[in-house]
C-alpha cells in the first residue's frame, strides 16, 4: 500500500532538448594536401533535461544543462631551416652552406674563391658528371647527385603541410642541366615526391636564386633532398650554394570542455512561493550588475551604492520629524468638596464611638448588713443611706464615659488632617503618574517614528549596508544609549612611575665542577650500563 502511495504522489516527467551550434567550420582533415587556413572552430553541444517530481504539497522542477564545448584550433607551424646546424636536425657536414660534400652519385668537386664565380669566395658545390642516367630517387637526366637525408620525426607532422626550399645557382655553360628534388617519407612509405628543373639544357640562366615548394598530406617523418644535373661539355659544370629547407605543417589541437549545471525549483501549491521567488529575483536584479566576460561567462557583481554617512544625530532628527503629534488634553476634574460642619462631624464621630464602645460595667458593692433596729428605732433612717450608697457608683460610672466622650473629639480632629495628607499624597501620586505617562507617550512616539523609518526602507532595501547602519542607530535612539559613555573618565598616568634606570644583565661564570659531574658523570654512568649489558650477553 505504501509503495502505491509513493507511486501516485511521485511522478517523474523528463524532457530533453538537444542543441548544437558551431561558430566556424574547420576544413583540415588528415587527407588535406598542403597548408590549411588557420582557424578556430567552436562547437557547443547542449543538452537540457527537465525533471518534475510531484509530491503531496507541491512539486520540484530540476533543470539540468549539460554543455560540451569543443574548440578546434588550426595553426601553421614552421620547422625553421632544416639544413642549419643550430636547429639540431643535421650535422655540420650536411649543412646547406656546402662547405663539405653531402655525398651522392657521380663525380663532383667543391671549389672555392674565384672558382665559385658569383656564389662568393667560400666553398660551393660543382656538378662535373656528364652521364645521362636515372638517379636513385627516379629522376632522369642525371650525371651527378648530392643527396642529404634529414630525420624530422620530432616535429610530429600528422596533418600535411608544405616543404619550401631556396638555392643559389650559377650555370656558366648554357648546355648544362641542374634540378632540385625532394622526397617525403613516413617510415619506408613514400608520401610525396617533387622535382623542379632549375635550369634546363640550352638555357643560359647564369646566376639565379630559386625558391619553390611541394605540398603533402598526412604524416611525414623523413625528407630526402637531392640536387643533381649534367656537365655536358665537360667545361664548367653547374655551381650551387646556400641551400635552405623549411617545412610548414598543420597543427590541429582540440580542447573539450564539459559543464553540468543543475537548478532545482520548488513550487508549492497555493501560489505564495511564486511571489516570494519573484521578490528574491527582483532583489537580486536590483542590487547586482550582470557583466558578460569575453569568454561568454556572466559574472554577477554587486552594485556599489553610495555610502551615505548615517550618524546618530541624523537618525535622531529623522525620528523627531517622523514622530506624530499626540497632544491629548486631559480635562481637569474639579470636584467641589462639600463643607462639612464640624458640629455634625463631631456628632457623627460621637455616635460611631458610642456604638463601638463597650458598655461600662457597673460594679455593685455588696449591700452592707444593717442590723435590724429595735422597734423603737426609726426605720426610715437606713433607707436613704442605702439609696445613696447605691446611687454613688452609678453616678461615678456615668460620669466616666462622659469624660471619655468629651476627650474623644479632641483626638478625632486627626482624621481630618489625615484626609488632607491623603489628598496631598494622592496629588503627588497623580503628578508622578502623569510624568510616567508623558515618558511612556514620548517612548511610544519614538517607536512609531522608528516603525515609519523601517517601513520606508522596504523589504528589499532593509538589507542595504546604509539601512543596516540606520537600523542599529534607531535601536540606540530607542534605548537612549547615547549618553552611556558621557560619564566615563580617563585615567591619567602617574608621573614618574616609569624611570630610565636599567638593571644590568648578570654574568654567569662557568662552573667547571658542575659541568664535570653533569657531563663526565652521566657519560660514565651510560658506559657502565652498556658494559653491564655486554657482560650479560657474554655470560
Amino acid at each position: 500500500m505504501a509503495n502505491s502511495k509513493n507511486f501516485y504522489f511521485t511522478l517523474w516527467l523528463c524532457i530533453s532538448v538537444f542543441l548544437s551550434f558551431s561558430s566556424k567550420a574547420v576544413d583540415c582533415s588528415t587527407d588535406t594536401v598542403g597548408l590549411c587556413t588557420p582557424t578556430i572552430e567552436e562547437i557547443i553541444d547542449q543538452t537540457v533535461t527537465e525533471t518534475i517530481e510531484y509530491e503531496a504539497d507541491g512539486y520540484t522542477v530540476t533543470t539540468t544543462t549539460d554543455t560540451t564545448t569543443t574548440t578546434t584550433t588550426v595553426t601553421n607551424e614552421d620547422s625553421g631551416d632544416l639544413l642549419d646546424g643550430d636547429n639540431g636536425f643535421v650535422q655540420p657536414r650536411y649543412e646547406g652552406d656546402m662547405d663539405q660534400d653531402f655525398g651522392g652519385q657521380g663525380p663532383a668537386t667543391m671549389p672555392s674563391g674565384s672558382g665559385c664565380y658569383n656564389l662568393g669566395t667560400d666553398k660551393c658545390a660543382q656538378i662535373t658528371g656528364s652521364g645521362n642516367t636515372t638517379s636513385n630517387n627516379n629522376v632522369p637526366g642525371m650525371g651527378t647527385t648530392f643527396v642529404n637525408t634529414v630525420d624530422i620525426s620530432s616535429l610530429d607532422i600528422e596533418n600535411g603541410g608544405r616543404t619550401n626550399y631556396t638555392i643559389k645557382v650559377d650555370k656558366q655553360d648554357a648546355q648544362d642541366r641542374i634540378y632540385m628534388h625532394i622526397t617525403g617519407k613516413n617510415g619506408n612509405t613514400n608520401v610525396f615526391s617533387g622535382t623542379d628543373i632549375l635550369s634546363e639544357s640550352g638555357v643560359a640562366s647564369g646566376y639565379q636564386e630559386y625558391e619553390n615548394g611541394f605540398d603533402f598530406a598526412g604524416t611525414v617523418t623523413t625528407l630526402i633532398i637531392e640536387i643533381g644535373g649534367r656537365d655536358i661539355n665537360m667545361a664548367i659544370g653547374p655551381l650551387f650554394d646556400d641551400i635552405t629547407i623549411n617545412v610548414l605543417y598543420n597543427v590541429i589541437s582540440t580542447i573539450v570542455q564539459q559543464s553540468i549545471t543543475s537548478v532545482e525549483m520548488w513550487v508549492a501549491y497555493g501560489g505564495s512561493t511564486e511571489t516570494e521567488i519573484i521578490d528574491i529575483v527582483d532583489n537580486i536584479i536590483d542590487h547586482n550588475d550582470f557583466v558578460e566576460q569575453p569568454g561568454g561567462e556572466i559574472e554577477i557583481e554587486p552594485i556599489q551604492e553610495p555610502d551615505d554617512q548615517v550618524s546618530y544625530e541624523m537618525v535622531e532628527i529623522e525620528m523627531e520629524m517622523e514622530m506624530p503629534v499626540m497632544e491629548i488634553e486631559i480635562p481637569e476634574m474639579e470636584m467641589e468638596m462639600p463643607e462639612i460642619e464640624m458640629a455634625s462631624v463631631e456628632t457623627e464621630i460621637e455616635m460611631e464611638m458610642e456604638m463601638e464602645m463597650p458598655e461600662p460595667e457597673v460594679e455593685t458593692q455588696p449591700e452592707p448588713e444593717v442590723s435590724e433596729p429595735e422597734p423603737e428605732s426609726e426605720p426610715e433612717v437606713s433607707e436613704p443611706e442605702q439609696e445613696e450608697v447605691q446611687n454613688e457608683p452609678a453616678e461615678e460610672n456615668t460620669e466616666e464615659p462622659q469624660e471619655d466622650v468629651a476627650e474623644e473629639p479632641e483626638t478625632e480632629e486627626s482624621p481630618s488632617k489625615a484626609t488632607e495628607n491623603e489628598d496631598s499624597e494622592e496629588d503627588m501620586d497623580k503628578t508622578e503618574d502623569k510624568d510616567q505617562d508623558e515618558v511612556k507617550k514620548e517612548e511610544a512616539k519614538k517607536e512609531v517614528a522608528a516603525k515609519k523609518i523601517l517601513k520606508k526602507m522596504g523589504d528589499k532595501g532593509r538589507y542595504d549596508s546604509a539601512n543596516q547602519l540606520k537600523t542599529l542607530i534607531v535601536m540606540q535612539v530607542l534605548g537612549n544609549s547615547k549618553s552611556f559613555f558621557d560619564s566615563q573618565q580617563s585615567l591619567n598616568d602617574i608621573e614618574g612611575f616609569f624611570t630610565d634606570n636599567a638593571i644590568p644583565d648578570a654574568e654567569l661564570t662557568t662552573n667547571n665542577i658542575a659541568q664535570y659531574f653533569l657531563f663526565a658523570g652521566s657519560e660514565g654512568l651510560m658506559n657502565e650500563m652498556i658494559m653491564q649489558q655486554w657482560q650479560q650477553i657474554s655470560e
